[in-house]
């Protein structure tokens, strides 16, 4: 079983750090790499030809053993879930009235590509609420996004967890039921990939898009994609040189190229080869692969358990296990908890969480602990 690793980062004693769906801590490893490729460029002329593509390779090559892909080639280095995700929707051609899903309370970056793209095509985004009442809250939810994929469907986007409340939604049943009508799934990685277990093989998803600096406790402003092959022959949506055919031939760059790289290389960024960031995120991505999310999930939970049932017995809803990220989770309130309170409690006693719409966002990692629960949970019990 996966041990505590806080030595590994440099997350001081005082603080109670439950936020990494907020923002990732550093490795130290990563930070370690950071300054060595950063003073890199004091000294240019050692920055060769060949290095603007080895690192986008290797970190192309990481991404896709991380999330079970067999061709690196259809891997993408994008800055933002926003520019992947409008790259998904730059290629999609709908009908008028056709529908794309997407589960209430998304995270933006996840609707507002779909809004563009359904007023440009006079279709509609179908806005899948969860159920008011909080019994199988979970499990009901599934159902009805499953019964609203119909053959009006033109495309399903979703997450693996929701970024609010760590709902878990189940792609198989997902993507089985929008291959009856050819309907397109979409993922957003951004709150799973790293610290849950992910398979693309196993999904067989159209594109999955996710962060750098999340989950895949990466540096902020990279992050990584998959485009399925019908993606191949797409339009990207900036023409760098990069993406091009033969762009590794400097000597040649003047001769414009009309082809571009393979497969999903046409998507890549410009400045793709960012010598800073790229060797910070393959570096933790590797972290990652030596620990196994499922690893990561597992602690999660062992740590975090006992502090669950007690949180319910103070009357908080906490979504059932079958249907909750352990690494991801949201604390629905009682009447008889003071919220304004409690967020007092957490800043005395440093105690560092998320609220996103009703739900206090908890989101625990391999450098937290039993004890930090137990922190946790006295502020909810200072309080009441």
């Amino acid at each position: 079983m996966l041990t505590n690793q806080k030595e590994k980062f440099k997350l001081p004693d005082s603080v109670t750090y439950l936020n990494g769906a907020y923002m990732s801590p550093l490795l130290r490893s990563v930070e370690k790499i950071g300054h060595e490729v950063l003073s890199q460029k004091c000294l240019p002329y050692e920055i060769l030809a060949e290095d603007f593509f080895l690192g986008v390779e290797k970190i192309r090559r990481t991404f896709a053993n991380f999330v079970d892909v067999s061709d690196y080639q259809n891997t993408a280095i994008i800055p933002s879930a926003s520019y992947g995700i409008s790259t998904v929707a730059n290629n999609v051609k709908l009908n008028r009235g056709d529908e794309i899903l997407i589960a209430d309370g998304q995270f933006p970056s996840n609707v507002y590509a779909w809004q563009k793209l359904a007023e440009k095509y006079n279709a509609i985004v179908k806005i899948i609420d969860p159920p008011e009442n909080f019994k199988n809250r979970g499990k009901a939810w599934n159902q009805s996004i499953l019964d609203n994929i119909t053959a009006k469907t033109a495309l399903v986007a979703i997450s693996p967890a929701h970024w609010a409340d760590g709902t878990l939604f189940d792609l198989k049943a997902i993507r089985k039921k929008t291959r009856i009508y050819n309907a397109l799934l979409i993922i957003d990685g951004a709150q799973s990939l790293g610290a849950f277990p992910f398979s693309i093989n196993a999904i067989d998803p159209d594109a999955v898009i996710t962060v750098g600096y999340k989950w895949l406790l990466g540096p902020y402003g990279l992050g990584m994609a998959y485009y399925a092959d019908h993606f191949n022959d797409g339009e990207p949506i900036e023409n760098n040189w990069i993406n091009r055919h033969n762009s590794e031939d400097f000597s040649q760059l003047v001769n414009y190229e009309s082809k571009y790289q393979p497969k999903a290389g046409r998507y890549n960024m410009g400045e793709c080869s960012n010598f800073n960031l790229v060797p910070m995120l393959t570096k933790s991505m590797e972290q990652l692969t030596e620990w196994r999310p499922e690893n990561i999930q597992n602690y999660c939970e062992h740590i975090s358990k006992n502090a669950i049932v007690e949180l319910q017995n103070l009357g908080c809803y906490i979504e059932e296990d079958a249907y909750r990220a352990k690494h991801l989770f949201g604390v629905y309130l009682p009447s008889t908890i003071n919220l304004d309170k409690l967020k007092a409690e957490f800043s005395k006693h440093k105690i560092y969480v998320s609220f996103r719409g009703n739900a206090i966002r908890v989101s625990p990692n391999v450098y937290n602990s039993k004890e930090d629960f137990e922190k946790l949970v006295a502020c909810f019990k200072n309080v009441q």
